[in-house]
């Protein structure tokens, strides 16, 4: 993977924890390149443009010819500085994002007496650059959790990698050896402190606290290394016994490491993690540090005693002169965070970023047949999927179950039909809702937007345009006027020829009702193996939504023409679920058994979460729609069962139940057939027993991992069209 990594300047001749982080994740990654604002360093993979003496601007300008010949290879781009990658926005978008989150580069501006204006210049700048990212990486738990409260970014896509450190230059030596090379006495209890010399680094602090520990030790002597601001000051109410180094070479850092016998870190504010405290470890060092940011999670596991308040200058002295971990103990507490664990990590979460993005739309969370196809699908995808709901209810809940990031944008109920704009009020609303969507889209930055439903095909279709980005729409019923409202059909159809740039139908029956070409994915079932279990006389059932067309009437009727007595038993499976006319064709339903005289031979399960179980106590499995279905979910459902199924021959499930083979077929309605059908399968269990294995391996090419690979093709040819 060719990784760019947008640094901020050169190192060593920049130093900070920043710029030296990101050197060290060049160096840990062989095949990365950076770039930053230079000029200065050397490293054969750093490319560095930009005088430090000219405006900014035209610093900017450089760092932008620079960079853009290194972008245009990259395969994901890792962005550590919010300020150079402004220079890039307008090219980021065709490549992964990564954006390394060190800090809020706008509060620390104003921490070091920048302007509040500028300030609110500088977050949004970053706000713009961090909220394009499709992974946020953090240092610490600390500022994570800073990034998604004061930046608004979703929690899903912020992670946490600890630094990695510089494990052979960062090791334990002679400390009397290191003193003598800094001109330090060898036998002084030497307390260091390595900081950019500003004021939320709480030097003062230190400073302050440094006499107590001097009645204490009088043996002390705090060395302070770095420069900035503060250090005048500093200098000019330090005792005597406080000795300031100024700025450090690099060759010279692990040697003041190694000659203190602890570090200190007491900063006020906005540490991310503290790279000092993690070097001063591995060379076998403990710091004392504030409870600020990351810096109680750099010591925490090796003892959490090594943490004090920020600002409080009595608790730095005391616990500076107490008990300290061991060289081993330190040493051993570093080795955690080498450079290959979190190049390892790294790499990971490029391989996240570089995932494709697909936002998936539907406008119910009922589980109905093609909501629960999507909530099978969606974990076998290998996209990182983001799903978009019109309505809270039992998908949303299913989906987060499942670890599928899921969100819902509230749709007017009254405007919520299946596919309908009933009224121009309902035709408002869903524009409305459609411009709302495409704000939110332009947010999440998918390489697709995916509709699951008619209704979220007319308004994401609609979205997807405003927002720019390729649609697919996902029609899994039949654009036909012997299923759906003849000004529904001429919608739809209209809709389809101008909004997607990819049409999927969930069998050649949808497919060949539609005004252009479709690629035909079938609706997936679990292929799981199923217990049956055990029961007397033959159990005959019918599985779905329960509403007219579905033919749970024809069932009945054909089942008590089949068994008039005897031990068979009927039972339907499922619920109404749209609206009041269902509900009143359930109750129809509930009359059935008196007229019919099945004489408690007639079960209603209602909804049933565990399709599964309610499968395995069936023997036969009934369709009976009596127009055209467009797939058939549960056929499909029956047959990865390893049930025999009866199926009207026409629509999707006379597309893959074979007759006398995977099952049997009848024409729709015809309730004689059906009951001659049922018949024969009572009479015959090794009938049964053959149709329900062959149906259970042909069930095999519905499962969610070979459905899953064919939309995958049609997200991939939508990249090269």
């Amino acid at each position: 993977m060719n990784v760019l990594l947008v640094g901020m300047g050169s190192f060593p001749e920049q130093p900070g924890g920043l710029n030296r982080f990101a050197f060290g994740l060049l160096d840990a990654l062989p095949d990365a390149r950076l770039v930053a604002l230079g000029p200065g360093g050397g490293h054969p993979r750093a490319t560095l443009a930009g005088d430090r003496r000219s405006p900014l601007p035209l610093r900017l300008l450089a760092f932008r010819r620079g960079a853009l010949p290194l972008l245009a290879d990259a395969d994901v781009v890792d962005v550590h500085f919010a300020l150079t990658a402004s220079a890039l926005v307008g090219r980021l978008d065709a490549r992964p994002l990564v954006v390394h989150f060190h800090g809020p580069w706008a509060d620390e501006s104003v921490v070091h007496g920048g302007s509040r204006l500028g300030a609110a210049a500088k977050r949004a700048l970053e706000r713009r650059i961090y909220r394009r990212a499709r992974v946020v990486i953090t240092l610490s738990e600390a500022f994570r959790r800073l990034a998604i409260e004061r930046y608004r970014l979703d929690p899903a896509r912020v992670h946490v990698v600890p630094p990695g450190i510089d494990l052979e230059r960062f090791s334990p030596g002679d400390r009397r050896a290191a003193r003598r090379r800094l001109g330090l006495p060898e036998e002084a209890f030497v307390v260091a402190s390595l900081r950019r010399l500003a004021p939320r680094m709480g030097l003062d602090v230190l400073v302050a606290a440094w006499p107590e520990v001097r009645r204490a030790r009088p043996d002390a002597l705090l060395v302070i290394a770095g420069d900035g601001p503060e250090r005048a000051r500093l200098e000019s109410v330090a005792d005597e016994d406080v000795r300031f180094l100024g700025s450090l070479d690099e060759e010279r850092v692990p040697d003041l490491y190694r000659a203190a016998d602890v570090c200190a870190v007491p900063s006020r504010a906005l540490e991310g993690f503290g790279l000092v405290v993690a070097e001063a470890l591995a060379c076998g060092t403990p710091s004392v540090v504030s409870d600020v940011g990351g810096l109680p999670e750099a010591v925490g596991s090796l003892d959490p005693s090594l943490v004090v308040p920020a600002g409080d200058g009595p608790a730095l002295a005391a616990r500076l002169l107490g008990p300290l971990p061991d060289e081993t103990a330190c040493r051993a507490h570093a080795e955690l965070l080498s450079w290959s664990r979190s190049a390892e990590r790294h790499l990971e979460l490029y391989a996240e970023a570089s995932r494709r993005r697909v936002v998936f739309l539907d406008h119910t969370a009922k589980l109905s047949g093609g909501e629960l196809a999507l909530a099978r699908t969606l974990p076998a995808l290998d996209v990182d999927a983001h799903v978009v709901l019109g309505e809270e209810g039992p998908l949303a809940a299913l989906l987060r179950r499942n670890g599928i990031a899921t969100e819902v944008l509230p749709f007017a109920a009254a405007s919520r039909s299946r596919h309908e704009l009933r009224s121009p009020l309902d035709a408002v609303r869903t524009l409305v809702y459609a411009v709302r969507l495409a704000r939110r889209l332009r947010a999440l930055r998918p390489d697709a937007v995916h509709a699951n439903s008619l209704k979220s095909g007319l308004y994401g279709g609609i979205a997807a345009r405003l927002a720019g980005v390729p649609f697919v729409w996902h029609v899994r019923d039949r654009i036909s006027a012997d299923y759906l409202p003849r000004p529904a059909v001429a919608l739809v159809r209209a809709a389809l020829r101008f909004l997607p740039a990819a049409v999927i139908a969930n069998s050649r029956a949808t497919a060949a009702t539609l005004p252009r070409e479709a690629t035909v994915v079938p609706s997936p079932v679990d292929v799981d193996e199923i217990a049956p279990v055990p029961h007397d006389g033959l159990r005959v059932g019918i599985l779905g939504r329960i509403a007219p067309w579905k033919g749970q009437h024809v069932f009945v009727d054909a089942f008590s023409r089949a068994f008039p007595d005897g031990g068979a038993v009927a039972r339907i499976i499922g619920a109404p679920l749209f609206g009041a006319e269902e509900e009143a064709y359930e109750e129809s339903l509930h009359r059935l058994p008196s007229a019919l005289a099945l004489n408690g031979r007639l079960e209603f399960a209602g909804f049933r979460d565990d399709v599964a179980a309610e499968l395995a106590s069936l023997d036969v499995l009934v369709h009976a729609s009596t127009i055209p279905e467009p797939f058939g979910q549960s056929v499909a459902q029956g047959m990865a069962a390893g049930l025999a199924v009866v199926a009207t021959a026409e629509g999707g499930p006379a597309e893959y139940v074979e007759p006398g083979r995977t099952g049997l077929l009848y024409p729709p309605g015809d309730v004689d057939a059906l009951a001659a059908a049922l018949r024969t399968l009572a009479d015959d269990p090794d009938l049964r027993a053959r149709l329900g294995a062959a149906a259970r391996e042909r069930a095999h090419d519905f499962a969610p991992e070979t459905v899953a690979r064919l939309l995958e093709s049609v997200y991939a040819n939508l990249e090269g069209s």
